[in-house]
């Protein structure tokens, strides 16, 4: 009897692992409203991965609006790496053009109704792609479907020349990563509830040039109920004159009219280049797109360099950030302390040093450095947080919420490695995914109050995602932005650590703009043609460096 009521149990047993495995197998392939799409599951997190939301941005359509895929009737296979929109590497270019897809990552659990977070990669708009994280941790931690968007990007996701223009208010914006992103919302909106996500509950997030494409989504009307809240990191308000960015861009586009012999000079180039005229067009259209994708190579992460994001009228408002009129969503501003640190190593001035492990072997060029890299993070993180809340607050119906890393500049806490660049522009993404910059994280990331900071902000993440506020339970108060706040030093959230515990508490910033240039002013650390070189070379240009440029520029 007992034999067989264990027989029994082993069959059901048996039976109820398959039926399991079956449904995990069959919750793989979903239904869009392009067509059924087949998934896998990795490290116990369920993906889809390179699905289509548009069609391919060929042909015509390569300065256009997207549009949606045509539908397919076999299953289309979704567990293959996405295919990268081309761009330009030290190696070459690299990618396609036929890249308007995303990435989805959800728990393996059966849980429906999941709060839906759609990241948006940095890169300047310029390079950069959907696997700029791994968020598998991120999914399981944060219960939640996260999305990851492919969108164009360089001279193929903004282009303001006028020859391009056919009367569309949308194509002739020349905004085309934009509106490929409000097309990858729209495809989340309709598709997500398949996925188990929540399509009445999705925040939409991105860091440094994603998160300043966030920012342009607050105020364009294009983007009006496509999100219900906003995560940014490291962004800020940034916006391009669109005649200007023209000339640029002409500018740039000559050589290769004179190289082609469609014209004798670059003077017969640039003007050709200005007119509506239908060969300027067909030039366009013709030009390998690996030639557009070098075409802004230098910019060095300077918007005069490769000017985007343009106050088109349609897009983005023609008044810009001074608009009255917002996407009120609630939103979350995050920004390091050492914002420009990598910045500063990267650049010419220092980066053979920093190559060769040699810049503290000579004093004058690590005291440059450090004065590059102190004033350029001071500037910097004031742009990301401070200043855009104090633009938006006047005109903004939501709640704003501005956050501030300070951990990871004192060596003797986090360690050298860490402390050579400090809370540094993307410290966010090891405590989503531990293998990024993990040649300066992964001592700090031991210590036990590195990691109590990390539960700590995904619990703010959380909390938000969820009902829109980051404040819960067992977590120091999380203040909104407000005049009142602010005046009483409680308008931003620290995030602090020492070896054994996280530190965080509200404050606020203790200087201004002209506060940092006064002490730029003041400074005698470096030599005064030292300091005329880095403001001028090293500092100038930032799209957060407007109070800078306009001061030493008289």
């Amino acid at each position: 009897m007992i034999y067989r009521h264990s027989k029994l149990s082993l069959t059901l047993l048996l039976c109820t692992l398959s039926s399991s495995a079956l449904a995990q197998n069959i919750s793989s392939i979903v239904e869009t409203q392009s067509g059924k799409i087949q998934g896998t599951v990795r490290n116990n997190i369920q993906e889809w991965t390179g699905v289509p939301y548009a069609k391919p941005p060929l042909g015509e359509l390569r300065w256009k609006h997207p549009v949606s895929p045509d539908k397919w009737s076999s299953t289309l296979d979704a567990t293959k790496p996405a295919q990268e929109c081309i761009q330009v590497t030290p190696e070459g270019a690299t990618g396609a053009e036929d890249c308007l897809n995303l990435n989805i990552y959800r728990p393996t659990s059966s849980d429906n109704n999941l709060p839906v977070l759609v990241y948006i990669h940095g890169g300047n708009n310029q390079v950069g792609s959907s696997a700029e994280f791994s968020p598998e941790f991120i999914a399981k931690n944060l219960n939640a479907v996260i999305v990851m968007v492919n969108y164009r990007l360089g001279a193929l996701g903004f282009n303001p020349l006028k020859a391009l223009n056919d009367g569309n208010p949308l194509d002739d914006s020349g905004n085309y990563s934009l509106l490929d992103i409000r097309k990858s919302l729209g495809w989340v909106k309709d598709n997500i509830k398949s996925f188990g996500g929540n399509n009445n509950n999705i925040t939409v997030s991105g860091f440094s040039a994603g998160g300043r494409d966030v920012m342009a989504m607050l105020i364009s009307p294009i983007f009006k109920n496509s999100f219900n809240k906003a995560i940014v990191f490291s962004g800020g308000m940034t916006t391009f004159n669109k005649n200007n960015a023209e000339n640029i861009f002409v500018e740039r586009l000559a050589p290769l009219v004179v190289k082609q012999k469609i014209k004798p000079d670059i003077n017969t180039a640039r003007s050709w280049l200005l007119t509506r005229s239908d060969d300027v067009r067909a030039f366009m259209y013709n030009l390998p797109a690996k030639e557009l994708s070098t075409l802004f190579s230098d910019a060095s992460m300077r918007m005069r360099n490769f000017p985007h994001l343009y106050r088109d009228g349609t897009v983005i408002p023609k008044d810009g950030f001074k608009t009255e009129s917002y996407n009120s969503v609630p939103v979350i501003l995050v920004s390091g302390q050492q914002e420009f640190s990598l910045f500063a190593r990267n650049d010419p001035m220092f980066s053979a040093e920093i190559k060769n492990n040699t810049l503290t072997d000579n004093p004058r060029v690590l005291n440059n450095y450090n004065f590059a890299k102190k004033y350029g993070s001071m500037f910097y993180s004031l742009f990301n947080v401070n200043q855009s809340a104090n633009t938006m607050f006047k005109h903004y119906h939501s709640p704003i919420y501005g956050m501030e890393f300070k951990f990871g500049s004192n060596p003797l806490i986090t360690g050298k490695r860490l402390s050579a660049i400090g809370s540094f522009h993307g410290l966010f993404l090891p405590l989503f995914d531990k293998s990024k910059f993990s040649e300066f994280t992964q001592d700090a990331l031991k210590l036990n109050g590195t990691q109590e900071v990390a539960t700590a902000f995904r619990s703010y993440l959380k909390n938000f995602l969820i009902n829109g506020t980051p404040n819960g339970q067992n977590l120091p108060q999380w203040n909104e932005w407000s005049l009142k706040n602010s005046s009483a030093g409680k308008s931003l959230l620290i995030m602090d650590a020492n070896k054994q515990k996280s530190i965080i508490y509200m404050s606020n910033k203790y200087y201004t703009y002209d506060d940092v240039i006064k002490s730029i002013e003041d400074d005698n650390s470096i030599s005064k043609e030292d300091k005329t070189k880095i403001i001028k070379n090293v500092l100038n240009g930032r799209w957060w460096s407007g109070p800078l440029d306009k001061h030493f520029s008289n």
